[in-house]
């Protein structure tokens, strides 16, 4: 059994037995996590990292636009295609008109038609001065008592007076064309007068102006008056050299001597030459009058081609500002198209980072609406200086800082990626 001494009086009583909480046993093991750690990130940063293989970037879609624009002046009369139609290559999109044009084509196309009558004509005085040089060389060899010669200046008389007829003939055709286009040129005359009588009455030109239109359209009436007379005149001319032929063929059974002087027979035939020398120059100046009054045709039919508008690309209409019925300039934007098949990321790079970036690098996009299929691509362009972020570019670490601008060109959009989309991208770094 045990005994319990007593404790002496003057002695305080020991104190209890404690043992320690976990709040001080966490105290004491917290500065030792502490240190670890401390420990464990110096031997991390004096490690080699693993070095990055791709450069991630931010930015959005966009697409090349191509502006299809009139080639020239005038009313729209048909649009074909709204903004979200698919287009083809080469296919008409827009149609124009201007009614002068028209009125131009027709008065050149009377322009040609006499000038290739002007031709025509010249080269008949050719034929007839060469007849004329073959009569005259038999009237010399008739004029040195060649028998056979009179025979043959009768028969080439006859040959002459053929060509006359032809001429006359030629002549008549001559004065139809040449009314034909006096007509043409009083209509447009007359066109132009009553557009001028408007444009007087709106105020928008002067009296004077209308009353040069007003002469111009006399002068043209005048030019019809005096071209109908001349086909009258050399429609009797026709009639006389058919006279004329008859009575040569008359007198082509009859032969005449004559003891005609040679040097008369002689100078004649010089001046016949010259005449035929003279027709071939105005043959020459008359195919060059052809040659212009068909440039001028074309140039006016190229002008109305180019009234037909086609698209110079495959893609999509996203802006269609024009309406048919608007009168619109050289120029002016009828359309806008994109390629979709050309669009491309345009994003932003640290300055930092654009050293690590090179053209022709490949690199991935990431769409929002299918992040896990990216679309191959590769960078197409760098921006040759550095600019400051842009307001819907955002880089953590670079807010302030300068950036550069690249362009990464989809190979394969696929039609997912489209102008205005918002997408990541990612460079290789390493192939």
């Amino acid at each position: 059994m045990t005994q319990i001494l007593p404790q002496p009086a003057n002695q305080a009583p020991s104190a209890p037995t404690t043992k320690p909480s976990r709040r001080s046993k966490k105290m004491l093991i917290l500065p030792g996590l502490i240190a670890i750690a401390g420990i464990g990130f110096a031997t991390w940063r004096l490690m080699p990292q693993p070095e990055a293989t791709t450069l991630p970037l931010s930015g959005r879609i966009e697409a090349d636009e191509t502006e299809i624009g009139a080639k020239t002046a005038g009313r729209v009369t048909a649009v074909k295609f709204r903004e979200g139609d698919a287009v083809q290559k080469n296919q008409v999109v827009a149609q124009l008109t201007d009614e002068e044009v028209n009125e131009q084509l027709s008065a050149t196309a009377a322009q040609v038609a006499a000038a290739r009558q002007e031709e025509q004509q010249a080269r008949l005085d050719i034929a007839v001065a060469e007849s004329k040089i073959q009569e005259a060389q038999l009237n010399l060899q008739q004029s040195q008592g060649d028998a056979r010669g009179r025979i043959n200046q009768a028969s080439s008389t006859v040959a002459a007076v053929r060509a006359q007829l032809a001429q006359a003939n030629a002549n008549v055709k001559q004065a139809q064309a040449q009314l034909k286009e006096a007509r043409s040129r009083a209509s447009l005359a007359v066109k132009d007068r009553d557009r001028f009588a408007q444009l007087v009455t709106q105020g928008a030109i002067n009296k004077q102006q209308f009353d040069q239109a007003q002469t111009n359209v006399e002068t043209a009436q005048a030019a019809v008056d005096t071209a109908l007379a001349t086909l009258q005149a050399r429609q009797e001319a026709v009639t006389a050299a058919s006279e004329q032929l008859s009575a040569a063929q008359g007198g082509f059974t009859q032969t005449q001597s004559t003891g005609l002087n040679p040097d008369i027979r002689s100078a004649q035939l010089a001046g016949l030459e010259q005449q035929r020398d003279q027709s071939r120059s105005r043959l020459i100046a008359a195919q060059a009058k052809v040659r212009n009054a068909l440039a001028n045709q074309q140039q006016i039919q190229r002008r109305l081609d180019s009234f037909v508008v086609r698209s110079p690309i495959h893609g999509v209409v996203t802006a269609r500002p024009i309406e048919p019925g608007a009168v619109v300039a050289t120029g002016k934007t009828l359309l806008t198209v994109i390629d979709l098949n050309t669009v491309y990321l345009r994003g932003y790079i640290p300055q930092g980072d654009i050293g690590k970036v090179r053209v022709g690098q490949r690199a991935q996009v990431f769409l929002d609406s299918n992040p896990k299929q990216p679309l191959s691509a590769r960078v197409a362009a760098i921006d040759p200086k550095a600019s400051f972020t842009p307001e819907n570019i955002y880089f953590r670490d670079d807010r302030v800082k300068q950036v550069f601008g690249v362009k990464i060109t989809i190979d394969d959009p696929r039609g997912y990626a489209k102008p205005g989309m918002p997408a990541d991208g990612e460079i290789m770094l390493k192939e």
